[in-house]
């Protein structure tokens, strides 16, 4: 089975910087884009980053000049470097990934399990 497994978040103080990963495994063919969203209580699931295979990124505004989204293909990971982090930074950072399977013939989304990224004031 497909699995995305995330590591890193925790809390930090505003103007702190946090590392977050996430590893996919399992009968995968190849990947196409991986991306962080996030999520905060009451509010919708936001796109973060998103990183293609070939290294194209997108950002959203408000993060745009402080965080860095990155790959390792060989290794099937994505990074999300966070600086300059600020309060309304907090949320639940899910990692998403379109995969194409082995033995299936299209691509589909997997979810990490989320992690929490604290900022305080």
């Amino acid at each position: 089975q497909v699995q995305l497994v995330e590591s890193g978040g925790g809390l930090v103080q505003a103007g702190g910087s946090l590392g977050l990963s996430c590893a996919a495994s399992g009968s995968i063919f190849g990947i196409r884009s991986m991306g962080w969203y996030r999520q905060a209580p009451g509010k919708q699931r936001e796109l973060v980053a998103v990183i293609l295979s070939a290294g194209a990124t997108n950002y959203e505004d408000s993060v745009k000049d402080r965080f860095t989204i990155s790959r390792d293909n060989a290794k099937n990971t994505v990074y999300l470097h966070m600086n300059s982090l600020k309060p309304g930074d907090t949320a639940v950072y899910y990692c998403h990934a379109e995969i194409w399977n082995i033995g299936y013939s299209g691509w589909n989304a997997y979810w990490g399990q989320g992690t929490q990224v604290t900022v305080s004031s």
